[in-house]
């Protein structure tokens, strides 16, 4: 069963994407939903992110408080890289899991995807990457409609702290381009029964 990663900038369209793949009958693992449930559910991570941020890491009801974490966070490149080093190994493991239980159900490949497929290293633990592509401006604008409380300093901060589109180019075995110009159906379509042949050899 190959494993494929994919990832893109904000605004790319993953998520979009990725449900094309799972309507083809692929397993898709998405590391941003599955990050805030281990992060609330994960005991020795609430332990570890306790320890390290503080008692305002959760509610009076244990809930994660993202809010105060995305500000303690994203203003300061330590503590950012501080929660990393934290979230993502406990992600890993969760993958792990969830890639153990679909080993059995005949599946030629998996998803997983990750905005930050490389950040984190998960990339090694893969068969193949796809990133997909969209250009900022249409990124910026998809943004803004999808989550109207950012600010397009906020969006323009985001972006600059993910790897360019560039350079996830240049790294990825495959591009989808999600640019208002090419169809996605058909690519999706191209890369899932590729993958399918070379999951026969």
């Amino acid at each position: 069963m190959l494993k494929i990663g994919i990832t893109g900038g904000i605004g790319s369209g993953k998520s979009v994407v990725c449900r094309l793949f799972a309507a083809l009958g692929a397993p898709v693992y998405d590391s941003d939903t599955r990050a805030k449930w281990v992060m609330t559910n994960d005991t020795r991570l609430r332990d570890e992110l306790l320890a390290a941020f503080g008692p305002e890491s959760f509610d009076a009801l244990g809930h994660l408080n993202r809010t105060y974490l995305a500000r303690v966070a994203f203003t300061d490149p330590a503590q950012l890289a501080r929660l990393n080093a934290l979230v993502h190994p406990a992600v890993g493991r969760d993958f792990a899991q969830w890639l153990s239980a679909r080993q059995t159900e005949g599946h030629a490949y998996i998803l997983k995807e990750a905005a930050l497929l490389y950040e984190s290293g998960a990339y090694q633990q893969l068969d193949q990457i796809i990133t997909v592509f969209a250009p900022v401006a249409v990124r910026q604008a998809r943004i803004q409609t999808r989550d109207p409380h950012r600010t397009a300093d906020d969006i323009q901060n985001i972006i600059g702290k993910q790897m360019s589109e560039e350079e996830k180019i240049q790294r990825a075995d495959h591009v989808v381009y999600n640019d208002d110009a090419h169809l996605l159906i058909p690519q999706a379509l191209e890369l899932h029964n590729a993958f399918r042949e070379l999951a026969k050899k």
